[in-house]
C-alpha cells in the first residue's frame, strides 16, 4: 500500500498530535520547550500552539520565570475537552467512572444489582435484567456525579468476564453473566448514542498494569489473575494478545497431572488448574491449616478467598504460603516456557493478598521447575484495576480522535 504523500496538512495533524502526546505526559511546556522536545523551531511551535487554542485542545495554564525579559507561557492540555467512561460490570454490581481526557478520573459510583436481576434477560418486570437498562443507569450516575453530559463522552469501554468475541465484539460466553450475549453490544451503541466497546475485564487490568502498575511501560509480560475464578492477561510486543477467539488467557482449563480434566467445558468450576488453585481449593487448603479469613468465615463477604491469604501472611504460615505458591507455579510455568514473558505479575483478590511473600515464594517454586526464571510481581494498580483498565482502553480510542482531528 503506497504511503501517504508528506503534504503541509498530515504534516500538521502529526506535529500537533506528537505536541499533545508530550503535552499529556510531559507537561505543561513553554513553547521553546515543546519545540526542543519535537524539533521544531520557535515559529513553527507557535503556530503549532495557536491551532491547538482555536480548537480548544490548549490553554495556558501558568508561567515559567526565567532570567531577564517576561515569564515563558506554559501550555497544557484542556482536560474538559473530552471525557470517556468505563465500567466494570459484576453479576451483583456495576462500577462506573469517568475521566477527563487527561486521565483524571473526575467521578467513580458502584451500583448494586439486585439478587436476581441480573440472571435472565426476560421476564422481569421494567426490563430490569437488560444490560442496556442497567448500563445507561450506572453511567447517567457517573455523569451525573461528575457534572458531564453524556453527549460529552467520546468513547465507552465495558468490562465483564467471560470470553469477547474479537471479531464482533460481542461476550461470546459468560457463565457469571448470561444475558450478556450476542447482540448487546449493538444494542448498547444503539441506546446509548456514543462509541462502546466490550474487553474481557483480566485484559483490561493488564491494560491498566502497563500503565499504572508493576508493568508500567513493559511490552512484554502476563498478569495471573488469581482468586476465586483465574485468568490471565498476555501483553506482547505492546499489545494485548486475545487469541482467534477471544479465549486466551482462560487459563483455568490449563490440564494438570494429578487433576482429573473436564467431562463438561460448560462448567468452569471443572477446569483442571481452577480445581487446583480455585476458591474451593483454596477454601480446603486454608481448613487444613487451621486458618480462618479474618471475618468468621466465608471468605472477604463476597465471595473471594482473598482473606484466607491475608491471614496466611500475617501469621507467617508458611506451609499454607508455600503450597499455594507451589500450585500457582504450576501454571504461571506453563505459560512461562510458552511465551517467555520476562514478567509476571499476580493480580485479582489472592495475588494481591498474598503480597511479596507469596510473589517471591512463586518466583522460586517456577525457577526450580522452568529453564526460564521470569520475575514475578505483586500488582500495584491502586482501586479497581478492571474499571482503571477500562478508562485506559477508552482513553485511548478518545485521544485517537480527539487528536487526530483535521486542521
Amino acid at each position: 500500500m503506497p504511503r501517504p504523500p508528506g503534504t503541509p496538512r498530515l504534516l500538521r495533524q502529526l506535529n500537533d498530535r506528537a505536541a499533545l502526546e508530550l503535552l499529556l505526559s510531559g507537561g505543561p511546556l513553554t513553547r521553546a520547550e515543546l519545540g526542543e522536545r519535537t524539533g521544531l523551531s520557535k515559529v513553527t511551535a507557535g503556530q503549532l500552539l495557536s491551532r491547538l487554542q482555536e480548537r480548544e485542545l490548549v490553554s495556558v495554564v501558568g508561567e515559567q520565570a526565567g532570567g531577564r525579559g517576561p515569564n515563558a507561557a506554559l501550555y497544557g492540555v484542556v482536560p474538559s475537552c473530552a471525557y470517556v467512561a468505563g465500567l466494570d460490570v459484576l453479576p451483583d454490581r456495576i462500577s462506573a467512572g469517568i475521566a477527563d481526557i487527561t486521565g483524571e478520573l473526575v467521578a467513580e459510583v458502584t451500583v448494586d444489582i439486585p439478587a436476581g436481576v441480573s440472571a435472565d434477560r426476560s421476564g422481569a418486570p421494567g426490563g430490569e435484567q437488560d444490560p442496556v437498562r442497567l448500563v445507561r443507569g450506572a453511567v447517567r450516575r457517573a455523569c451525573a456525579a461528575a457534572g458531564v453530559a453524556r453527549s460529552r463522552l467520546r468513547a465507552f469501554v465495558i468490562g465483564t468476564r467471560g470470553v469477547v468475541d474479537p471479531r464482533s465484539g460481542d461476550v461470546s460466553f459468560s457463565l457469571d453473566l448470561p444475558s450478556w450475549h450476542g447482540g448487546v453490544l449493538t444494542e448498547l451503541r444503539r441506546g446509548l448514542g456514543i462509541p462502546v466497546a466490550i474487553e474481557n475485564d483480566v485484559n483490561l487490568a493488564a491494560l491498566a498494569e502497563r500503565e499504572y502498575g508493576a508493568a508500567f511501560g513493559a511490552d512484554d509480560f502476563v498478569l495471573v489473575w488469581a482468586g476465586v475464578g483465574q485468568g490471565l492477561g498476555v501483553m506482547l510486543g505492546g499489545r494485548l494478545h486475545r487469541g482467534f477467539t477471544g479465549g486466551a488467557g482462560e487459563i483455568g482449563w490449563l490440564p494438570v497431572p494429578g487433576e482429573p480434566l473436564p467431562t463438561d467445558v460448560s462448567e468452569p468450576q471443572s477446569g483442571s488448574f481452577q480445581r487446583l488453585v480455585g476458591g474451593d481449593a483454596i477454601t480446603g487448603l486454608a481448613g487444613a491449616y487451621g486458618l480462618d479469613d479474618g471475618l468468621g468465615g466465608g471468605g472477604d463477604g463476597d465471595g473471594s478467598v482473598g482473606g484466607y491469604v491475608r491471614t496466611a501472611v500475617a501469621e507467617g504460615a508458611e506451609g499454607f504460603l508455600d503450597e499455594l505458591a507451589g500450585r500457582l507455579a504450576v501454571g504461571v510455568a506453563a505459560v512461562a516456557v510458552v511465551l517467555d514473558p520476562g514478567l509476571i505479575v499476580l493480580g485479582g483478590d489472592v495475588g494481591r493478598a498474598g503480597g511479596p511473600a507469596l510473589a517471591s515464594r512463586v518466583e522460586e517454586a517456577v525457577a526450580r521447575v522452568c529453564p526460564t526464571r521470569p520475575s514475578v510481581a505483586v500488582t500495584e494498580v491502586e482501586g479497581n484495576p478492571v474499571l482503571r483498565g477500562a478508562l485506559v482502553s477508552a482513553l485511548h480510542q478518545a485521544r485517537e480522535e480527539v487528536f487526530s482531528g483535521t486542521v
